[in-house]
């Protein structure tokens, strides 16, 4: 599904137009009709405004139908998996600073670490 198209299809079933959308938004016609067209993809918070001028859900930008679709079947974890690595403390810490390092890398050198991780969990 494309999103723009999702959009429009809402916005003309509501009987609206760009300019009315403009209004309760306060995002430009233009930037609308980008994002409609497909020539720009909507941030998260754009698409917050989108479905509240709308008057829907959020979750029906994404989907169609009243009501969200049905969750499928996830096994439950295993009492002992509560503890897992990085879930708590010290671990924890860590595993965040390291996503942060991860996120600031470029993709060379995340290819490197993963290199010598997989190297390191053969030894």
């Amino acid at each position: 599904m494309i999103i723009g198209d999702r959009l429009r299809a809402l916005r003309e079933e509501r009987k609206l137009s760009q300019g009315d959308i403009e209004k309760r938004t306060g995002l430009l016609r233009c930037y609308i009709s980008r994002v409609e067209n497909g020539h720009t993809v909507p941030a998260i918070e754009t698409l917050e405004k989108m479905a509240r001028a709308l008057e829907i859900p959020m979750y029906q930008l994404f989907y169609e139908g009243d009501e969200p679709p049905k969750l499928p079947y996830l096994l439950k974890r295993k009492s002992s998996d509560v503890n897992l690595w990085g879930s708590t403390g010290k671990d924890a810490r860590f595993l965040n600073k390291l996503c942060r390092v991860l996120s600031k890398t470029d993709e060379d050198g995340r290819k490197l670490v993963m290199f010598m991780v997989h190297k390191m969990a053969h030894r």
